[in-house]
This record gives C-alpha cells, structure tokens and sequence, in this order.
C-alpha cells in the first residue's frame, strides 16, 4: 500500500484537521469535561470494537472475554504508571503487550474449540482473571485501584484509535489478514490450501488482545480508579453489542457502531429509569430489520481495500 498516494494523504489532512478542531474546542472551553469524558469513552470503544472484530467479525471465533484483556492492561498500565512511576507510554505498550501475551496463552488451547464451546472458555477465563484480581491485595483486591494518575486526554485517545484502526487495516489488506478472513469463510477449506489455521486465530487473538490492553490502559488513566467489577461479564457484551451493531467484518461498523451507542446512552441518561429498556429495543429493532448491522460487511472508501468479505478467498 502506497503510503503517500492522493487518497491516503487526503485521510491523513482529514485526521489532523478533524484533531486539531477537536483540540481547540476542548482547550477554549467550548466543550467542557463532561464532553471530553465521552469522547474518550468512544474513542476507547472503538479500540474495543475494532480489536473484537478482528477476533469475531474477521477470523470467526466467537468470544466473550475480550474485557479480560481489557482489565489486564488497565491494572498493568496503574501498576507501571501509579507505583512504579514510569512514564505513560511505557505503561501503554507493557499493557498492550502483557494482554497480547494473555492472549497467545489463552488462544493455543482454547482456539481448537469452535462456536460455543470457544464463547464459554473465554467466558471462563475473563471470570477467572476477575476472581485473581479480586484476591490481589497488590492492585487493591475488590476494594479497588486508586490514586491512578490522569494521563490519558484528547490526544492520547485519539492518537491511539488512529493507530488501532490503521494497524488492523494495514493486517487485513496482508496475506496474514486474508488467512484470518479465509478461516472465517471455511475453516477446512483454508486448512485444505495449506493456511495453519490454528497459528492465524491465535495471531487474531493476541492482535485483538493487544488493542484492548492499550484501551485498558487509556480507560486506567483516565479514571483514576479501577476495580475488578469494572471488566466483569456485562462489559465484554458491551464490547460485542457494539461489534454486532455496527456490522460483523467491517472496520467502519465498529467505528460507526462505538459513536452511535455511546450517544445514545449519554442522550437517555435523562430517563435512567427507562434508559435500558429503550437501549434493548433500539438494538432488537436493528438486529430485527438489519441483522447484518448497520454496515454489514461493507467499508467506506478509505478502509474498502482488501476487507470485504466477499474478497477473503482471494489471499
């Protein structure tokens, strides 16, 4: 991929401008904390989202732990930046990289499994990462992490979503990224061409793994505090409904998907009583008459090359 074409350089101007506008708002004053406070949250969605993707909407396992990964960088990046005092990005990649390494151990025995009998061992292993960290008087136990120092802000946010979209972009439009979407399309078909299909789902995994441990991280130093209760069941079905929503094997669903949901929890806040009942509906409305979500598998232009579905064969 040609890095300095006319459309890339077009998205690259687009992403600076779309920062530096953001910037400027936040920094005046024209929008507050609490604005500030959800931009973030989407932006670490979306890290989420793209990184379940991966592992969902692109390879075909289906998981449901990806919020242990997600707790894994959060108490990696407070230990180094909160007791070890190190600086912020030293924190980010340890996270990303301990997660990913969680990944790997946990993906080369439970990835031979399939359906759901994979979906309940990564069940199984987000609870038991949340039990361990529950009995950790080191990171706090149930009491919690506190006294994390506030690192993350607009531009390490941003920053890092730009980065996570790009990089699994840049993996799809690979031969490695064409193994993971043949796997999806027909596992023993793509054993038959010769693709170690067991090597490609764990390399999804601790790709997905090493994306939610930076969103870990952003999320740790963000909020000051964090406990185990934080990354439980309930959060790695957040992650999923957002994937789903958007659109299975399509980047711009996840990146769709994460802004949308998270406006429309913020605007339904309003009515907390009512909040989750009217969140179900919009989400049974959309798997009732759009099941595909709401991209499907389709991309915008500047993500199209080399993810659609209907391509994946072809590597």
């Amino acid at each position: 991929m040609k890095v300095f074409n006319k459309g890339n350089l077009l998205s690259i101007s687009g992403l600076i401008l779309f920062y530096i506008i953001f910037q400027i708002l936040l920094s005046t004053g024209i929008l507050d904390t609490y604005i500030e406070l959800n931009i973030i949250l989407i932006c670490i969605n979306i890290i989420l989202a793209v990184g379940l993707n991966l592992i969902t909407g692109f390879t075909g396992q289906f998981s449901l732990g990806h919020a242990a990964f997600m707790s894994i960088g959060a108490y990696t990046s407070a230990i180094i930046t909160a007791k070890l005092g190190q600086p912020f990005f030293v924190g980010i990649i340890l996270s990303g990289i301990i997660a990913a390494l969680a990944g790997i151990i946990i993906g080369i025995p439970t990835l031979r499994l399939k359906g759901d009998y994979l979906a309940i061992a990564t069940l199984g292993f987000g609870e038991i990462v949340k039990i361990i960290a529950l009995n950790i008087d080191y990171i706090g136990g149930a009491i919690g992490f506190n006294d994390i120092p506030q690192y993350t802000n607009w531009t390490w946010a941003f920053g890092m979503t730009v980065l996570a979209v790009v990089l699994i972009k840049n993996f799809l439009n690979s031969y490695q990224g064409r193994a993971c979407i043949a796997i999806r399309e027909d596992e023993i078909a793509a054993e038959a061409m010769g693709i170690n299909t067991t090597y490609y789902k764990v390399l999804a995994f601790a790709i997905g793994a090493f994306f939610a441990g930076i969103a870990g991280s952003l999320y740790a130093n963000y909020f000051y505090f964090i406990k185990p209760d934080s990354f439980d069941f309930m959060k790695s079905i957040d992650i999923l409904v957002i994937v789903v929503f958007g659109g299975l094997g399509s980047i711009t669903g996840s990146i769709i998907g994460a802004i949308v949901l998270s406006v429309i929890s913020l605007l339904l806040q309003s009515v907390s009583d009512l909040r989750m009942i009217i969140y179900a509906l919009i989400l049974f409305g959309i798997m009732l008459f759009r099941p595909t979500g709401l991209m499907g598998n389709q991309e915008f232009k500047i993500f199209k090359k080399g993810v659609n579905a209907n391509d994946s064969a072809k590597g």
